[in-house]
């Protein structure tokens, strides 16, 4: 992989920064719990933290809410070393988004309260800075960020930045359900996003919805060789409980386990791995070892009742990683 050398940051995530409101130990419903517990979220904001705990230099772009919420995500992130200097304020009456966690029935029940004139939507063209995009090595574009403008031509706009200045581009594709009007509309703008990345990540059903114009079913091979015509150098497609493969344009390819844990939660497993990933990817670690970090790192997430606070620091991440192996013998396997 070819990134660019001597630049202030390394990596800037562009999209949500939000809040999730989890029962306490996920044991119980809402309904159930007599607590809630606050913390940061949204794909992109997880990112950008497994990142920073992993020792790179992160940015952001973003907007939050005028209020003692939008001041509790900034502070979180400024106690991190993350540079806040591109995370906007929307208008006061604007609220920032919000995700319920729980555990219902067995299974977990993600609730988003969202709508278009949520703060992180309200992201204007305006807002994206040329000089401050040409100050890092890669950028991450959140798919969610996609689903309504202004933030959806901000998102194009940082990406056409982010080409010009040759950053190491990264789609993922983060879909939820609940901000999008029909399947069209998210293969068409999944697509458009997807024909910048160099690294494409996501479960095969976001996969699906990308492709969803392109043809109603591909295998995963298929999936990888279409994106590889475009500009993605490594394709990663997550299955859940059974893991994942990565596909690399030079003909490697790989499956990868799950490290076996004793799950709490389904959310925030992709945010922990895709941070892992990236961050070892930047860092100059083997395609081998970046999977392998990424997997544990998305299982300890699920393991914890909360997203941020459940990413570790890379000493943390080895010494887990060296326990799963152990425990699970070897996690990623060059096909």
């Amino acid at each position: 992989m070819q990134f660019p050398e001597n630049r202030k940051l390394d990596c800037i995530p562009v999209g949500r920064l939000a809040i999730d409101l989890n029962t306490p130990t996920m044991k119980e419903s809402f309904a159930e719990s007599p607590s809630v517990r606050r913390y940061v979220g949204g794909s992109p904001a997880n990112t950008a933290v497994g990142m920073a705990k992993l020792g790179c230099k992160v940015g952001f772009i973003g907007k939050i809410s005028s209020d003692s919420l939008g001041d509790f995500a900034l502070s979180y992130f400024e106690n991190l070393g993350i540079d806040t200097s591109n995370i906007f304020r929307a208008p006061k009456e604007v609220p920032i988004g919000l995700a319920f966690t729980e555990t219902k029935n067995g299974k977990t029940n993600l609730m988003m309260y969202r709508h278009e004139g949520v703060a992180d939507l309200l992201l204007e063209c305006s807002e994206i800075n040329e000089d401050y995009i040409a100050s890092s090595r890669s950028i991450v574009i959140s798919g969610t960020a996609l689903s309504a403008s202004p933030s959806r031509d901000a998102c194009f706009k940082a990406l056409e930045l982010a080409k010009k200045h040759g950053l190491f581009i990264v789609f993922d594709i983060d879909y939820r359900g609940q901000v999008w009007k029909n399947m069209d509309e998210i293969s068409v703008y999944y697509t458009l996003a997807a024909k910048y990345a160099n690294l494409i990540i996501g479960s095969y059903e976001e996969f699906s919805l990308t492709n969803h114009i392109i043809a109603d079913e591909m295998s995963d091979e298929q999936i990888a060789d279409y994106w590889f015509n475009e500009n993605a150098q490594i394709v990663i497609i997550k299955h859940g409980a059974d893991g994942s493969m990565a596909y690399v344009k030079d003909g490697r390819k790989y499956q990868v386990n799950i490290a076996k844990v004793n799950a709490v939660k389904s959310t925030g497993g992709g945010d922990a791995y895709s941070s892992a990933f990236l961050s070892s990817l930047l860092q100059g670690r083997p395609i081998k070892e970046c999977l392998e970090l990424a997997t544990v790192s998305a299982s300890l997430a699920v393991a914890q009742p909360c997203c941020s606070d459940a990413m570790v620091g890379l000493e943390e991440l080895q010494s887990s990683l060296k326990k799963a192996k152990e425990e699970n013998g070897e996690l990623v396997f060059e096909l």
